[in-house]
């Protein structure tokens, strides 16, 4: 008779004890949020016939078919803000599906756009839904800033809120009300921080080349359409034209004053733990602990040791489900080592 290993027995109490305290703490009150109407703030992007409003025109649905996804953009651009929506995503099998809300300026600045993102990472049926948040600076895709999670929730079943909090000094990404990252703007980072004005949008596509296993496992669109459900839309932030001759920045002082004082701008030690247990327990990749990619440390990375304990040099959990290859490459590439230095040794 086999029996359950005490080591396990304590990390899975230690994953209920988690999750049982951040869906506590993302449980309250919430944000004192002001919501809008979808067209009072958004349009259409593309996929018109897929993007359906409720009939209170205050929630939007968008869908993914063998034809085309769907997806929307805010009417104006933004200079910072908080970005807001509650989402429900698809259920069943939805490998090779994205979903996103992001802000961006791609298509004003094709060379040195600036980028902030929530997308979600369909899976195949019983296989939970992942996501991950990135940053782009002035057109610094090569040196993204990825970070890779999963949820204490199916977020099929019910709505959620996702936000991006976007200010002069940081950046912060929630899920519900528990803060799940932050980055600090610092001298450093220089052009890597974005800081031109960037529309806000949402969308559904196919991105099968890569969204699932890096593209092993394609969209089945026998359990299309997939559908995604927006609501309770937030917008705030100052509104300008990015490519005004003389654009007048001290405009959004007074609203950048506001936003710093807003309820979801205050890291309290409260949400400062939370955020921390969230890191510890469903983030299984960083950019900031990926040598691989980035030898020289990302000047924005706070390198916290509990957190580095668990990543290998990939920035990938240590020998963790589908990161089993990468430990088997690891010790076959340390044998390798081992064999080399017992034959020189021999040699001599």
């Amino acid at each position: 008779m086999s029996s359950t290993p005490l080591s396990f027995i304590f990390f899975f109490y230690l994953l209920i004890s988690s999750s049982s305290w951040l869906w506590r703490f993302s449980s309250g009150a919430g944000f004192n949020l002001t919501t809008i109407a979808f067209d009072d703030g958004y349009n259409p992007l593309f996929g018109d016939f897929n993007l359906v409003r409720s009939p209170d025109g205050r929630s939007v649905r968008l869908l993914l078919d063998v034809s085309s996804g769907s997806g929307f953009i805010s009417s104006s651009m933004y200079e910072h803000g908080f970005f807001s929506a509650k989402i429900k995503l698809p259920s069943d099998y939805t490998a090779g599906v994205v979903v996103a809300l992001y802000a961006s300026n791609g298509d004003v600045f094709e060379k040195n756009h600036d980028e902030l993102d929530i997308e979600f990472l369909g899976n195949v049926e019983g296989k939970p839904w992942r996501f991950q948040t990135n940053l782009y600076g002035n057109g610094s895709t090569s040196r993204g800033r990825e970070e890779r999670y999963r949820l204490w929730f199916d977020p099929s079943k019910e709505f959620h809120r996702y936000s991006i909090l976007w200010t002069a000094k940081n950046i912060i990404f929630y899920v519900d009300e528990v803060p799940i990252r932050e980055v600090v703007r610092s001298d450093e980072m220089g052009g890597d921080y974005p800081t031109k004005p960037m529309s806000i949008y949402a969308t559904i596509w196919d991105a099968s080349s890569w969204a699932t296993n890096g593209g092993k496992i394609k969209v089945n669109y026998d359990y299309a359409p997939f559908t995604a459900d927006f609501k309770e839309l937030v917008l705030e932030g100052c509104p300008m034209d990015p490519i005004q001759e003389y654009p007048d920045f001290t405009t959004c002082k007074e609203k950048d004053a506001w936003l710093e004082t807003r309820n979801f701008a205050v890291l309290t030690p409260k949400r400062r733990s939370a955020m921390r247990k969230f890191r510890q327990h469903y983030m299984y990749y960083s950019c900031c602990y990926d040598v691989w990619r980035y030898p020289v440390k990302l000047p924005d990375c706070v390198i916290d040791p509990i957190e580095k304990a668990r990543f290998n040099e990939t920035g990938r959990l240590r020998f963790s489900g589908s990161h089993k290859k990468q430990a088997k490459i690891a010790k076959a590439r340390r044998k390798k080592k081992q064999r080399a230095a017992s034959k020189e040794r021999t040699e001599m």
